[in-house]
């Protein structure tokens, strides 16, 4: 996992920028927004224990239609939920069914100008779907998360970074139950084309305790704003890990800012 870190902090750097649609900017009072977001991901090998690439016995497939809201309490405070509805299929089960809901608070504990930290705090319940990518449909049931975000934007153009270009770095625990607990790093990283368009780049890695799996995935897109309206199209890999599937595959987003 050493080299998974080193990876996630090279990319940081390398990507230039980020989005701010979900993580540490909380929405103002009375403000919100929800995105939907439509995922297919697709694997015929996976990482072993050791972390070395082999054929898996069947293809393994994962498609899911997703939602995430959030809604300002106040400037400082932001409740946000999210869930999803699955269906799959691998060498050992087919299914369809509710995947995880969780639901959480942010709370906006410093900001500046450009740059804003916060903390969250949130439940999950567990559904019949995957409650974790290396885990079989319905295995996990209660999750608690305690998560630090830190986010800055950039006001003026700096080098080859537009204004209003902007990054996120996210550090979460994650206690389980009937799975292993973990340890997760995001990072979200973005820049702002033109006043319509934001090219995104984001990397989302964790390891389950006591030498559980491990992941690391890149996923790329580009976001068009329409108004309150925004559409997104892009593309996550499964990089590095271990007893993780190495998947791909379309991401499709809808958001709706109100």
């Amino acid at each position: 996992m050493k080299a998974a870190g080193g990876l996630l902090i090279a990319l940081l750097f390398a990507a230039h920028g980020a989005p701010a649609a979900a993580g540490a900017w909380t929405q103002p009072k009375g403000k919100g927004q929800a995105i939907f977001k439509f995922e297919q991901m697709t694997a015929d090998r996976g990482f072993d224990p050791d972390g070395v690439l082999l054929a898996l016995p069947a293809e393994r497939r994962d498609t899911s239609l997703g939602v995430f809201a959030e809604y300002g309490l106040t400037d400082r405070l932001t409740v946000q939920f999210k869930g999803d509805w699955q269906s799959g299929e691998d060498a050992f089960v087919d299914f369809e069914g509710r995947g995880p809901l969780e639901v959480g608070v942010t709370w906006q504990a410093w900001r500046s100008d450009q740059t804003v930290v916060s903390l969250y705090a949130g439940y999950a319940d567990g559904g019949a779907g995957r409650n974790a990518g290396y885990a079989p449909p319905g295995q996990g049931d209660r999750d608690w998360e305690v998560r630090a975000s830190v986010g800055h934007s950039l006001e003026k153009k700096l080098g080859p970074l537009p204004a209003g270009s902007f990054f996120e770095v996210q550090a979460a625990r994650r206690v389980r139950q009937d799975l292993p607990d973990e340890v997760r790093i995001d990072l979200t990283a973005g820049i702002r084309m033109s006043e319509n368009w934001t090219l995104l780049t984001q990397a989302y890695g964790g390891q389950a305790d006591d030498g559980g799996p491990q992941w690391l995935s890149l996923e790329t897109s580009v976001v068009r704003d329409l108004g309150d309206w925004s559409l997104q199209a892009g593309w996550r890999q499964t990089v590095a890990g271990r007893e993780t599937p190495e998947a791909s595959g379309p991401i499709v987003g809808l958001w709706r800012r109100f």
